[in-house]
C-alpha cells in the first residue's frame, strides 16, 4: 500500500497533538486566590432599639431604609424585643444628639432624638437619619448645604434631606470595609445637634 507510511506519519502526529491537548486541558487549575481577597466586603449588621422613641417610628424606618439603600457593606436591623442592640435610640425632650461612631457590632451607642428640634420646625425623617450617620462615624458637617445629611440643622428647617451625599456614604463604607477586623472602636464623644 503507498498510503501507509504516510498514514503511519499522519496518525503519530494526530497522537502526538490529541495528547498535547488532553495535556493542556488535564492540567490542574491554578489555586484560587483566597475568599476573602476575590469576595466584596463582609456585611456588617448593626441592631438597633427604638422601644424608647415613642412617636419616631416612622422617621427611624424612613432613616434606617435610607441608609441600607445607599451603603453596601453595613446593614442597620431593628433588635429583636429583649436583645441588645449596638445602637440604642431614646425620644427626649431637648436636643437631638448621639455618640459618635463607628459603633462595632457588640458596641453601644445612643441616639437621642430631641423634640425640641421638630418644636421648630425640622424635619423628623432627616433628624433620625443624620443621629444614625453619627452613630456610624461621620461628624457634623457644620455649615453645610441642605444636600448634606450631616450638615443637620445648618441647613435650615425647610431641608428634608434624608439621603447622604456621595462621601457621607463613601465615608461610611470605608469605615466598615472589610467587615469587622478593620473596626476600630466609637469615640465616645456625643454630639448635640442644636443649630
Amino acid at each position: 500500500m503507498l498510503h501507509s507510511p504516510w498514514l503511519k506519519a499522519a496518525g503519530a502526529a494526530f497522537a502526538v497533538v490529541l495528547a498535547t491537548a488532553t495535556a493542556t486541558q488535564a492540567a490542574p487549575a491554578p489555586a484560587p486566590e483566597s475568599t476573602a481577597a476575590t469576595s466584596t466586603s463582609a456585611v456588617v449588621t448593626l441592631h438597633y432599639d427604638d422601644s424608647r422613641a415613642g412617636g419616631w417610628e416612622a422617621a427611624i424606618a424612613a432613616g434606617v431604609a435610607s441608609w441600607n439603600r445607599n451603603v453596601s457593606n453595613v446593614r442597620l436591623v431593628e433588635a429583636a424585643a429583649g436583645t441588645r442592640a449596638e445602637i440604642q435610640i431614646v425620644a427626649t425632650t431637648g436636643w437631638p444628639q448621639a455618640t459618635l461612631g463607628p459603633v462595632r457590632p457588640g458596641g453601644q451607642v445612643r441616639v437621642e432624638l430631641g423634640s425640641q428640634a421638630v418644636a421648630q420646625g425640622y424635619d423628623k425623617t432627616r433628624i433620625a437619619a443624620h443621629e444614625m450617620g453619627h452613630s456610624l462615624g461621620l461628624p457634623d458637617t457644620k455649615p453645610g448645604p441642605c444636600s448634606q445629611l450631616m450638615s443637620g440643622s445648618a441647613a435650615g428647617t425647610s431641608c428634608t434631606n434624608a439621603v447622604p451625599n456621595a462621601t457621607e456614604r463613601s465615608r461610611v463604607e470605608s469605615a466598615y470595609a472589610g467587615g469587622l477586623a478593620s473596626l476600630v472602636p466609637a469615640d465616645g464623644r456625643t454630639l448635640v445637634d442644636a443649630p
